[in-house]
């Protein structure tokens, strides 16, 4: 039987994007051909008994290393190969390329036939430092393919590569459940319970990092307020950067006029998209290029819930929209170009409408777990 060993630091219950693209794959994969060997989230007892209790309710077996963050050293390739042996895998993924690739050749020692690296918006980072750049190159060198969110990261990556390793790229992005993110997921109840029924909402569904955008939005309501005086900004997310975002509503007079969730269960997401009339992240590149989008799921997830989206030009955040088509790619960080896309959105409902439904059928077309998932299966 041909089985698969997933080596991963990022999988639920620890949280974020890459977590979550990683379990979608993995649910779809067939689970008796499937083995991931992962981190632990959390030593405390809850972060113990969390991970325990949804390591218990996935159909494939879950194997957790004792720390909180796998490396490639000696100990923990050693467990990799143990497990590989002991299931009587043929294939490997690597959840993260960097630095968990740099297993790749004992693993192939050890009888590995096929070994998969995934990248994310970090190995991008990698491969503008020379130390980095080169680790990132015995990665393209111990592997049989490295995969790739969009252009922007393939770009870069690639030229970290040895040009045969650069030529065996092959994109696998996160996808998107339709029947999850579609336009009847509930909004209507979001707003009406927040008491926005009546007004124009922008949404913005993400974490509360400074990379995001939010700030730019808040800046970017005196404008909109200007050509339409009862819309309103819906910040959906937490995080970090939530305490600098409300004394920013304040600074800049629009306190009234922007609704902060926190954070929202998993399940209650596509309801708080359909709450929008738009969709809007504004992302910026940070850190001289090292904390980038790397592709940016929201704008999807938005599309597919029939949203107009306009997206910051960081990283690959613009291979997630058809610029004028599904929605707009506005400079990250300005505000005047946030709100001069933002406003003819609000006032126009034929174009919200087209190019919502131009994003849901693209994301039908071409972003759908399963269609990811069969190229998945097919490199492995």
């Amino acid at each position: 039987m041909h089985k698969t060993l997933i080596v991963t630091n990022d999988f639920p219950p620890r949280p974020g994007g890459i977590q979550a693209f990683l379990h979608n794959m993995a649910l779809r994969l067939d689970p008796g051909e499937l083995v991931v060997y992962a981190s632990t989230w959390k030593r405390s007892r809850e972060g113990v008994e969390a991970t325990a209790a949804f390591d218990a309710e996935q159909p494939f077996t879950v194997v957790r290393d004792r720390t909180t963050m796998l490396l490639p050293t000696p100990r923990v390739t050693r467990r990799a190969v143990d497990l590989l042996k002991e299931h009587g895998c043929t294939s490997v993924w690597f959840g993260a390329a960097a630095p968990l690739g740099l297993m790749a050749p004992a693993l192939r020692r050890a009888g590995a036939e096929r070994l998969v690296a995934t990248t994310h918006g970090h190995e991008a980072g990698w491969a503008q430092l020379p130390a980095s750049r080169q680790l990132l190159r015995r990665i393209g060198e111990g592997t049989d393919t490295i995969t790739y969110l969009g252009e922007y990261t393939r770009s870069r990556i690639a030229a970290a590569l040895t040009p045969a390793a650069a030529g065996r790229m092959v994109q696998l992005p996160p996808g998107v459940d339709e029947k999850t993110f579609h336009p009847g997921s509930g909004g209507d109840v979001v707003r009406a319970r927040l008491g926005l029924s009546d007004r124009p909402v922008v949404v913005c569904v993400s974490r509360l990092v400074p990379r995001k955008g939010q700030d730019t939005l808040i800046l970017a309501m005196p404008r909109i307020l200007a050509e339409v005086p009862d819309a309103v900004l819906l910040v959906v997310g937490g995080g970090p950067y939530e305490k600098e975002l409300r004394r920013l509503t304040q600074e800049t007079g629009v306190a009234d006029s922007v609704r902060f969730t926190g954070a929202v269960p998993w399940a209650e997401l596509p309801a708080h998209y359909g709450a929008g009339d738009v969709f809007a992240m504004p992302c910026r590149t940070r850190r001289g290029g090292l904390d980038v989008e790397g592709l940016g799921i929201v704008y999807l997830e938005a599309s597919a819930t029939g949203l107009p989206v306009v997206a910051g030009d960081s990283g690959g955040a613009p291979d997630a929209v058809l610029d004028g088509e599904t929605g707009w790619v506005v400079r990250g960080g300005s505000p005047e170009a946030a709100a001069e896309r933002i406003v003819p959105l609000l006032l126009d409902p034929e174009l919200r409408a087209r190019m919502g439904e131009r994003g849901r059928a693209w994301v039908e077309e071409k972003w759908r777990w399963d269609l990811l998932a069969e190229r998945l299966r097919g490199l492995l």
